[in-house]
């Protein structure tokens, strides 16, 4: 008892003193972020506190990945009757990874994207690239990311200044910098994936959920939750602000419309783009019949991440077998596979990798499950062709470009109930279902269940109304409804 109380008379101060520091930088993130949207909104107000840009450049700068790339074709754009010709104004894009040869990248893109891109189309190398990456930010990652946004703003803009910045990277807090340093009437196009802090985050912590933005110490710690809620509604605040900056907002799903509107507080400017799906690549895939393979495959599609909940996966899979044992269907559990499909990024996939290829072990069904690690595109096609079942476990996913394209390649599709899925892709066309929704492991065994035992003329309804729905995501709709959006700004811009 004596060494124990000695015990607790050394740990119970660490632990105060940790808290007390805790709380300090808290206060300290606050100060420092408080300041800074002051200075913002000062500097905003001087009319003309911004660098000269370069004369006589039309320019649009693009801080963004291959979302916006599609729209820098040389070839005349058709949009609603109107010819939008981006290849009259020189297009700047920021990229972080070193372009050496652009002839290289412009190869990459045609035989990646099939897109040939305007001489026009120019790259900017960022070098303070490194400060947006969350893994140098451990703890308070948002802020900091936020913070490092802004300095690489500064490097991007003063290596060129534009009159129109179009970001499909989601970094809302270089917006007031680009009105600053480029000038008012520069304008600003955002196109968001999903946002950085969400409504669903708030209750995951105020409810002290234990998830993975949301460690078990804080979850298990009524002042720690109080601390990180104070901390999530104020830079909830910082992120409505400065995307209210933007002068186009859009965004790829009901789910982000929905949260974006409610943070940004700007629902009347935001506008619903669904993201480029290659569609018609994946309708083209003639559909063997069910009764012709001979392994039932279930194939899951997504980078081996947490939020994508691989073990959930692998669980649900598990049961199901049990289901399929217990219920003397007509199909064997033996006949039945698992397909991960997904790309590994650094140590730290490989060792997610690891630990789930250890929980398929613990679970009896490593004989039964294949991993295909960075899987070639036309392997992929081909696996697709192979398959009966898409799978699909990540809540609250954005949209979920994976299940559209599961649904175009004739596959039944089971993915969570919430987020884009349940929003956006799996909804019903005409009347006909076009896929399954869970939300658990034993809804997804059900799910999963059902998808393989349906009977012929279920799944030949199902499939049939899945392809015709997933053609609402397809290249051609993102063209048209993203010129829309843009059209006005890129004219004032030529004017």
């Amino acid at each position: 008892m004596d060494l124990l109380l000695r015990i607790l008379a050394i740990l119970v101060p660490l632990l105060v003193i940790e808290l007390m520091l805790i709380g300090m930088m808290l206060g300290l993130a606050f100060l420092m972020l408080t300041m800074f949207m002051g200075i913002l909104s000062y500097m905003l107000e001087l009319k003309h506190f911004y660098l000269p840009r370069e004369m006589k450049i039309r320019a649009v700068s693009v801080l963004g990945s291959s979302i916006l790339t599609a729209k820098l074709e040389e070839e005349e754009k058709e949009c609603c009757g109107a010819q939008l010709k981006l290849c009259t104004k020189d297009c700047i894009i920021y990229s972080g990874d070193r372009v050496a040869d652009e002839t290289e990248v412009r190869e990459h893109v045609m035989e990646r994207f099939n897109i040939t891109l305007s001489r026009r189309v120019t790259f900017v190398n960022i070098s303070t690239r490194p400060l947006l990456e969350a893994r140098y930010y451990p703890r308070f990652t948002m802020m900091l990311q936020a913070i490092g946004s802004f300095f690489v703003g500064i490097e991007a803009l003063a290596r060129y200044r534009p009159e129109v910045f179009i970001d499909t990277m989601g970094y809302s807090f270089i917006y007031p910098l680009v009105k600053i340093m480029a000038g008012p009437e520069c304008k600003v196009a955002c196109y968001i994936h999903y946002p950085i802090i969400s409504n669903d985050m708030l209750g995951v912590v105020q409810e002290r959920e234990e998830a993975h933005n949301n460690a078990a110490i804080i979850a298990n710690s009524s002042f720690l939750t109080s601390l990180k809620s104070l901390y999530y509604q104020g830079f909830a605040k910082a992120y409505g602000w400065v995307g209210r900056r933007a002068d186009v907002i859009m965004v790829n799903s009901s789910w982000t419309k929905g949260h974006i509107s409610s943070i940004w507080g700007a629902a009347d400017k935001i506008q619903l783009v669904f993201p480029p799906c290659d569609i018609d690549k994946f309708a083209s895939l003639e559909i063997t019949p069910y009764k012709n393979k001979l392994l039932k495959k279930i194939v899951s599609i997504g980078q081996f991440r947490p939020e994508k909940n691989h073990a959930l996966q692998l669980r649900s899979f598990s049961r199901l077998l049990h289901l399929i044992t217990e219920r003397e269907s007509d199909i064997d559990a033996i006949e039945v596979q698992l397909v991960l499909v997904g790309g590994v990024r650094g140590t730290g996939d490989q060792e997610r990798v690891a630990q789930l290829q250890d929980l398929a072990v613990n679970l009896g069904i490593d004989n039964q499950v294949e991993w295909c690690i960075n899987l070639p595109f036309s392997q992929m096609l081909e696996l697709m062709k192979e398959s009966c079942v898409g799978l699909h476990t990540m809540w609250n996913e954005h949209f979920g470009i994976s299940i559209a394209e599961m649904q175009a390649a004739g596959l039944i599709t089971v993915a969570n109930n919430s987020g884009g899925p349940k929003m956006d892709i799996i909804v019903p066309h005409h009347g006909q279902a076009t896929g399954l929704l869970a939300i658990n492991e034993e809804d997804y065994a059900e799910s999963l269940y059902t998808a393989l035992t349906m009977t012929d003329h279920e799944r030949e309804q199902m499939t049939t109304a899945a392809r015709f729905s997933a053609k609402r995501f397809s290249d051609a709709n993102f063209d048209e409804k993203f010129n829309l959006a843009i059209r006005e700004i890129l004219d004032n811009a030529t004017n």
